[in-house]
């Protein structure tokens, strides 16, 4: 008897791996530990897509094997029209494939950011709340080799730091992606091996045979950057920067590691009788005596700490901070995002409100 076609051996391969800490080993779901009695709940983000397709039907085919259970979310954002009825159609394919339970959420996309980032924010956090409301254990997403490479290369042309080159791990807290290993013409070959039908976002490039449009950022590197880069370096391009993204995220995680060592070291209470509430402070002989990559994430997490928005906070603040450390000749406060200021006094760099 023949078995599954490459790409669906492949996707279930990637999903089986992605769930083995929780897999029941085909044990009986009333010795599995869950609430009563019932196996635990993995469930999967699908927007109809190829890649939210494919993984929802080894997701189906994986987890009972694994004595779990698979539940699906689509979210609507609302942003097409027609949307509702996209994600209808998306939510019956989930459920022809055996998913259960699966719901469908509505979002409100706003905020600042540009849509795409209010975006991504609110499906998120529909996710986190859709996994909550459910008991699940984790919440499987589609992205792919393709997308952690043109995260790779959206972060070089903006000048990003290591972990935003470091692109997307494969897990963080309950959101698992088992398909960063795959391509997107694997999930695509998926869909076509099992006859599903995936939903063409328009705002991911043109569908076949029709003309282009104006398109996000994202989706111009996919469909006008990378092509050129395989044509003048080579095949393998994508494979690549997700091999450089994954080498980064090593190192970024041993610096954050050695950061958060540093912080605690160089944390000092502020001078003065009485410190105003979200005043913090940290020893500038500490901070200077730092290497220079431990020394910026110690800046950038204490300015954080003391109130100022993450994503107002540039670069160009934390280089603010480090000339109060590093180049001290009497020189004013720096002003930072979120009403915060920052200044040194007796040997201390303080970051607190602006009064």
């Amino acid at each position: 008897m023949a078995g599954p076609a490459p790409a669906v051996a492949a996707a279930r391969s990637a999903v089986r791996a992605c769930l083995a800490d929780l897999a029941q080993d085909g044990r009986d779901p009333a010795d599995a530990g869950a609430p009563d009695g019932a196996a635990p709940l993995v469930l999967v983000a699908v927007s109809g897509g190829a890649d939210s397709l494919a993984l929802a039907a080894a997701t189906a085919f994986v987890a009972p094997r694994a004595g779990l259970r698979a539940g699906a979310v689509v979210v609507d954002h609302g942003l097409q029209e027609g949307s509702a009825q996209v994600c209808a159609g998306a939510a019956a394919a989930c459920a022809a494939l055996g998913l259960g339970p699966v719901e469908v959420v509505r979002v409100r996309v706003e905020g600042p950011g540009g849509v795409e980032a209010a975006a991504r924010d609110a499906r998120y956090a529909a996710l986190d709340e859709a996994a909550g409301r459910a008991g699940a254990r984790a919440t499987l997403l589609g992205h792919t080799l393709d997308d952690q490479a043109e995260g790779v290369l959206l972060g070089l042309a903006r000048g990003s730091g290591a972990r935003s080159l470091a692109g997307m791990p494969a897990a963080r807290g309950a959101l698992r992606r088992p398909f960063l290993g795959l391509r997107r013409a694997d999930t695509e070959a998926v869909c076509a091996a099992l006859g599903l039908e995936p939903w063409h976002d328009p705002t991911n490039g043109p569908a076949p045979g029709t003309a282009s449009a104006r398109l996000p950022l994202r989706s111009r590197v996919r469909h006008e950057v990378l092509p050129v880069l395989e044509d003048v370096l080579g095949p393998g391009v994508a494979q690549a920067l997700a091999r450089t993204a994954a080498q980064l995220r090593d190192d970024a995680d041993a610096l954050e590691a050695l950061a958060d060592e540093a912080f605690v070291t160089v944390r000092r209470r502020a001078p003065g009788p009485m410190p105003g509430p979200g005043t913090l402070a940290l020893d500038a002989d500490g901070l200077s005596g730092l290497p220079r990559a431990v020394r910026r994430r110690v800046l950038r997490r204490a300015a954080i700490a003391a109130g100022c928005p993450a994503g107002d906070l540039s670069a160009g603040h934390v280089e603010t901070l480090e000339r109060l450390v590093l180049a001290w000749h009497g020189q004013g406060p720096a002003h930072l995002p979120g009403a915060r200021r920052a200044h040194r006094r007796c040997g201390t760099l303080v970051i607190g409100p602006a009064t």
